[in-house]
C-alpha cells in the first residue's frame, strides 16, 4: 500500500446536501444569459437534490415527478429533457452520489498509511461520516434503493462488489479451509446490513458511533481479535481530520 500523499478529492456535495431551491443556483435572467449547457447542469443538480429529499421523506413509491420538480424549482418539461422518468432520475442521482462517496473512501483508505487495519478503519469512518452528514442521501441510497426497481438493486449489488477492493490488502484469513472470496463477500454484506439497519431506524446522524464494531467486524476475520481490538480505537482529537465533513452542508434530521 502506497504512503505517498495524494491530492484530496474535489469537494463535491452529495445529492441531497442542499435544498433543490437553493438561491445560489437560481438561473439569473437578463441580457448576459448563461449557456444552455450550464442551465441543464444546474437544473440536473437541483433535481438530484429535490429527488433525494422527496424520496427520503415520502418513500420512492410515493415521490411523484411533480413533487420532485416542485422541490427543485424546475419545470416538468425541463425534468423530462434530462431524464426519461423517475427511475432514470433516481439511478442518475444514485450513481453520482455513490461516485462521490467512493472517491472519498478511496482517498481516506490510501492516506491512512501502510497498515491495512488503519486503512480499513479510515475508509469506514469516512463512509459513516459522509452518510451521517447527509441523512436524506443515506436513506435514499441504502433504504429506498430497494423499492426503486431491479436496475437500482443491480447498481446496489455492483457497489457492494466494488467494496471488495478495500480488502485486497487484508490478511489471508483464518486458513485454507475457508474460501477467502466468500469471506470477503460475507463481511461486506454484514457491514452493509448493519449500516442499512441503522439508517432505516435512525437517528442517521449517529452512524459514526458504529465505527468500533464495524472496524472489528472487518478486521477480525482476517487478522484475529487482538489486531481487531487494536484497530477499534475511538476517534480522538489527535487523529487526522476527517475529509467527509467538507463534502456536504449539514442537513436537517429526517
Amino acid at each position: 500500500m502506497s504512503t505517498s500523499r495524494r491530492p484530496q478529492p474535489a469537494l463535491v456535495p452529495l445529492p441531497g446536501a442542499r435544498p433543490g431551491r437553493d438561491p445560489e443556483r437560481a438561473i439569473k435572467r437578463g441580457p448576459r444569459r448563461v449557456s444552455a449547457e450550464v442551465v441543464a447542469a444546474t437544473q440536473r443538480d437541483r433535481l438530484f437534490d429535490g429527488l433525494v429529499h422527496e424520496v427520503a421523506t415520502r418513500g420512492y413509491d410515493n415521490a411523484r415527478v411533480t413533487d420532485i420538480c416542485r422541490a427543485a424549482g424546475v419545470t416538468r418539461p425541463a425534468f423530462y429533457a434530462l431524464f426519461t422518468g423517475k427511475e432514470d432520475a433516481f439511478l442518475a442521482a444514485y450513481r453520482h452520489g455513490i461516485a462521490v462517496v467512493s472517491q472519498l473512501m478511496e482517498h481516506a483508505y490510501r492516506e491512512a498509511g501502510p497498515d491495512w487495519p488503519d486503512a480499513a478503519r479510515a475508509a469506514l469512518r469516512t463512509l459513516l461520516e459522509v452518510l451521517a452528514s447527509v441523512p436524506a442521501f443515506a436513506r435514499m441510497a441504502l433504504v429506498e434503493v430497494d423499492a426503486a426497481g431491479p436496475d437500482a438493486r443491480r447498481e446496489r449489488d455492483a457497489l457492494l462488489a466494488s467494496f471488495r477492493r478495500f480488502f485486497a490488502d487484508a490478511g489471508p484469513g483464518p486458513g485454507a479451509d475457508v474460501d477467502r472470496d466468500l469471506l470477503v463477500s460475507t463481511v461486506v454484506g454484514g457491514l452493509h446490513a448493519t449500516i442499512r439497519s441503522r439508517v432505516a431506524r435512525g437517528p442517521i446522524e449517529e452512524l459514526p458511533l458504529l465505527l468500533p464494531v464495524l472496524t472489528y467486524a472487518a478486521v477480525a476475520p482476517f487478522l484475529g481479535s487482538a489486531e481487531a481490538s487494536r484497530a477499534i480505537r475511538p476517534v480522538r482529537a489527535g487523529d487526522s481530520p476527517s475529509i467527509a465533513a467538507p463534502c456536504a452542508t449539514p442537513g436537517e434530521p429526517l
